[in-house]
């Protein structure tokens, strides 16, 4: 049920909201910055709370892409460039998504695209052209990049 009427924060009430808001998972700027437009706090305001959080560490960028990066590739089998876009979409640095994307390897990268053909061809061995696109329109979707793709389906046997 909604609230009938809207609380009203002061700057201070505003950083320890923002502070276990932080707290309980990586957050960027941007993500923070959504967070006290809701609230009601803008302009001079949030940024001296965006401001206070960095100075106190709870807000990193560079902490923020590396761990984006590992979640997406690991929980929900993003490709590299899906990643960069998403935190490109959070307004990250370019420098921060370089050192984000770092934190996947390329034997674990490799392994990912083999899972996903597998899990996408089920047992079988040989593709029709059909089969072949519909597994690569798959993987680019997900945004592997297509040399890796076509690499690894080239390359590599099914297990």
């Amino acid at each position: 049920m909604a609230k009938a009427t809207k609380e009203v924060y002061t700057v201070s009430e505003a950083i320890a909201k923002m502070q276990k808001f932080c707290a309980y998972q990586e957050r960027c700027m941007q993500d923070v910055r959504s967070k006290l437009f809701e609230l009601g706090i803008r302009n001079n305001d949030a940024e001296f709370v965006i401001a206070e959080l960095i100075s106190e560490k709870y807000i990193n960028e560079e902490r923020f892409a590396k761990s984006f990066a590992r979640g997406k590739f690991r929980i929900n089998k993003w490709g590299r460039i899906k990643i960069e876009m998403a935190l490109k979409q959070k307004n990250i640095s370019s420098i921060c998504i370089k050192k984000g994307l770092l934190e996947i390897s390329s034997s674990d990268y490799t392994k990912a695209i083999q899972q996903l053909i597998k899990k996408l061809a089920g047992n079988k061995q040989d593709f029709t052209k059909t089969e072949k696109a519909k597994i690569v329109r798959s993987l680019l979707s997900k945004g592997f990049e297509m040399s890796e793709v076509l690499k690894v389906m080239n390359v590599e046997e099914f297990d």
